[in-house]
């Protein structure tokens, strides 16, 4: 092999290199840019003063509000949902954050009637509005990782719409 077809060939691998690199990169940019168009809340932030603690959420291109936060010191990630009793935990979640299932009960949800347990967050967290023993359901029909924040804890927040922002306001005692 001769110096010229060695260059040659090193040229080629490092072409490859870098479109392999090009193509890694352009996933993990796209990947994030579409998290951040589902779930434009991944890391809401708090104004705090005046006696109160503020949240302002950003809508999603569907126009739900999507938000992580915290149960019992754990992330999760909540879809606000005014239509809800209760916050709601589907059971797979339910057992990996160590909610204890209690009572059964029903519920009428938009595929009809299903058994549910209730259960106690003893600590639930967006942004720095907290909330102690809220109460929660686990429905084992409900599929996927979000957690519907219902009006179990919208109750002890105030909150606005304004265009395409929730604003969440906890005043403190």
């Amino acid at each position: 092999m001769t110096q010229n077809q060695a260059g040659q060939q090193l040229g080629k691998g490092m072409m490859t290199l870098a479109w392999v690199g090009l193509l890694i990169g352009l996933t993990f940019f796209f990947g994030n840019w579409e998290k951040q168009q589902i779930n434009p809340n991944r890391s809401p932030e708090s104004l705090v003063g005046n006696g109160l603690i503020e949240v302002v959420l950003e809508g999603n291109r569907r126009h739900h509000y999507l938000a992580n936060g915290h149960i019992n010191g754990r992330e999760v990630t909540y879809l606000l949902d005014t239509g809800a009793s209760d916050v709601v935990v589907p059971a797979g979640l339910a057992n990996k954050l160590q909610l204890q299932p209690g009572a059964r009960g029903y519920a009428m949800t938009a595929n009809g009637k299903v058994e549910i347990r209730a259960t106690t967050i003893k600590h639930l967290q967006l942004g720095e509005i907290s909330l102690r023993n809220v109460r929660a359901s686990i429905n084992p029909g409900m599929r996927g990782q979000e957690i519907l924040l219902g009006m179990s804890a919208l109750k002890e927040i105030e909150f606005t719409q304004r265009g395409n922002q929730l604003t969440l306001r906890q005043y403190q005692q």
